[in-house]
C-alpha cells in the first residue's frame, strides 16, 4: 500500500513552491527527495516509500518546470536562467518540518546535482546525502555559491552503462543531445568526498555480482560508499520500474534499503 501524503505550498523568495509530505506524527528523521530532469516529486517518492515505514518523514520537492538550479554552471535550465533559489527551497522545507530531526537529502540525476550543491552550501544543516546517477562536476564547471567543507556521510549509486551521466566521467547529456556539463567519474566522485571528509585509508571493495560496493572508512570520519551497478543504466535500483529507455535496472540493490542502512534508519518495530 502506498503511504498517504499531503500536498504543500511554501513561499520562497517571493515564489510559490510545491512539495508533498508523508510520514508519522513523531518521525525519527526527515528525508528530502529531489527528482531527476523532466520529472516531478511524485515520480521520485515511490522508490523511497519504505523509509516511511521505518519512521522517516519524507518530503518530495518539485523543481521549477521539472528541473533545478543545481551545481553545474554549464546547465541552462529555466530554474537557473530565472534565478530560482533551490537551496533556499530546501532550507524552507527543512525549517517547516525538520528543525529538531536529522536531515538526509537524496537526489537522482539532476536532483543528485542539487544534492551536491547542498553539500557545499549548507552541509552543517544535513546529516548525510545520497546521490543516484550523478557525479561531481569538473572544477571549472562547478558553481556553488559558497564552499563550506563540513564533512558529511555520502552514499553514491551509479550504473556502468549509464548513457546520460557517464560512469567513467565526461559530458552529461540526453543521449548525446543537449549537453549538461562535464563530470568526474563515479569512482573519482567517491574519492573526492572521501578526501573532503579527511579519509586517507585505502577503500575496501566487496561483491562479485552485479553490484560492487566500495567503502571509504576511517575512525572518526564520516564514511563514503559507492555502489557500482555493473551494466546498470540511468536508473534508481529496486522494484519500482523506470522507463526502459533509461537502461537496465536491478533488484540486487534496493535504493531505499541502501539509504536506510547507510544512514542508520532502523527497521520498523
Amino acid at each position: 500500500m502506498t503511504p498517504s501524503s499531503s500536498e504543500h505550498t511554501i513561499e520562497v523568495a517571493g515564489r510559490i513552491r510545491t512539495y508533498t509530505l508523508a510520514g508519522p506524527a513523531e518521525p525519527r528523521a526527515l528525508v528530502l527527495l529531489f527528482h531527476g530532469s523532466n520529472q516531478t516529486g511524485a515520480a521520485m517518492r515511490p522508490h523511497f516509500d519504505p523509509l516511511i515505514a521505518r519512521g522517516a518523514r519524507v518530503a518530495s520537492l518539485d523543481g521549477y518546470r521539472r528541473n533545478w538550479n543545481d551545481a553545474r554552471s554549464a546547465t541552462n535550465f529555466p530554474a537557473r536562467r530565472e534565478g530560482y533559489d533551490d537551496v533556499a527551497f530546501a532550507e524552507a522545507v527543512l525549517d517547516a518540518h525538520g528543525t529538531d530531526l536529522p536531515v538526509f537529502v537524496v537526489g537522482y540525476s539532476a536532483g543528485g546535482q542539487l544534492v551536491i550543491r547542498l553539500l557545499h552550501e549548507i552541509p552543517g544543516r544535513l546529516a548525510g546525502a545520497a546521490i543516484f546517477s550523478a557525479t561531481q562536476p569538473v572544477p571549472e564547471e562547478f558553481a556553488p555559491a559558497k564552499n563550506s567543507t563540513v564533512p558529511r556521510p555520502v552514499l553514491l549509486v551509479h550504473g556502468t552503462k549509464d548513457r546520460l551521466v557517464p560512469y567513467h566521467g565526461g559530458t552529461a547529456s540526453l543521449w548525446g543531445f543537449r549537453p549538461r556539463g562535464r563530470g568526474l567519474s563515479a569512482p573519482e566522485t567517491a574519492r573526492y568526498y572521501a578526501e573532503r571528509n579527511g579519509i586517507s585509508a585505502a577503500p575496501k571493495t566487496s561483491g562479485d555480482g552485479p553490484v560492487v560496493r566500495t567503502d571509504y572508512r576511517e575512525d572518526g570520519k564520516p564514511p563514503v560508499t559507492l555502489y557500482t551497478v555493473e551494466g546498470g543504466g540511468h536508473v534508481i535500483p529496486g522494484p519500482v520500474k523506470m522507463a526502459r529507455v533509461l537502461g537496465r535496472g536491478t533488484r540486487d540493490l534496493v535504493a531505499a534499503d541502501a539509504v536506510a542502512e547507510f544512514f542508520g534508519i532502523p527497521q520498523p518495530v
